[in-house]
């Protein structure tokens, strides 16, 4: 693999090698391998208790796989700590919102700029040269860029806490684009939101990972297989800590040991869409 930047779109971006990941006795991840490329938006599916969330919080650093390793642009990363490979350019959002509820959707999104802000104290606190630039350069980013592509020019200035959930959602997603990722981890985006979210927060997927804006490279775990087959370049799928397969939509939903661990007897293609 490419050690630093500069790569290309199909090399390897993000790679897992054995992830072994145990708490207590209880196995969570039993020797995972996952490549993931540039320019793809893979995904990983499977049961409750599969083991997907876990996988994500050892990729961002939340956990440290007890054997295995993880590679991001060709680099090392096992034991970086989160904020580290944020600044490599990993980026997250969560299964269960965490946002400031008592901020505004303004302010939520521009905590994610925090890493590009590299001034000092003295600038910082007269507000001039480098500071004044940074904060100029940030505010566009977020309201030409990040409020105008999830559409919440409206809700800008709203504390979160009001907001329904499927906006909360779009502001956890501003957020994460507020790093200015190369990798985001997008854990269940459409979990709870109605047909006409959820089909919103997939055109927004497909546009962060599409648009020459943006391009980037997109891991989703989600349980909508609609959308998953719909969408996605490759899937991942596990099974209580085991990979069952990684392979394209079209061989996943045809596999009968996936169809049978996921869904028991049911076709894949009867999700809804």
């Amino acid at each position: 693999m490419v050690q630093g930047g500069g790569l290309k779109e199909g090399e390897t971006i993000l790679k897992l090698e054995d992830i072994h990941m145990f708490f207590g006795k209880v196995s969570a991840l039993s020797g995972v391998n996952l490549e993931v490329k540039k320019g793809e938006i893979h995904s990983i599916i499977g049961p409750n208790g599969a083991g997907k969330t876990v996988m994500m919080n050892c990729i961002n650093g939340l956990y440290r796989p007890q054997k295995g390793k993880i590679y991001f642009k060709g680099e090392e990363v096992t034991h970086l700590k989160p904020h580290k490979r944020a600044e490599r350019g990993i980026s997250r959002t969560f299964q269960k919102l965490e946002l400031f509820g008592g901020m505004t959707v303004l302010d939520n999104i521009r905590l994610g700029r925090h890493i590009h802000l590299k001034s000092g104290i003295l600038s910082g606190s007269v507000y001039i040269g480098k500071t004044k630039r940074e904060e100029i350069a940030s505010r566009q980013f977020i309201e030409e860029e990040i409020i105008d592509l999830l559409e919440i020019e409206s809700i800008r200035d709203k504390p979160a806490h009001m907001l329904p959930y499927g906006l909360q959602k779009r502001v956890e997603l501003g957020r994460a684009l507020a790093l200015n990722p190369e990798l985001i981890l997008l854990d269940e985006p459409l979990a709870g939101l109605n047909l006409e979210e959820v089909e919103d927060m997939a055109r927004f997927i497909l546009d962060i990972n599409e648009e020459e804006r943006w391009k980037v490279t997109c891991l989703l775990v989600e349980h909508d297989m609609g959308v998953v087959m719909d969408i996605s370049h490759r899937v991942n799928v596990l099974n209580f800590g085991y990979q069952i397969m990684d392979g394209p939509p079209e061989e996943v939903q045809r596999n009968p040991e996936v169809v049978k661990a996921y869904l028991g007897e049911e076709d894949l293609y009867s999700t809804r869409r």
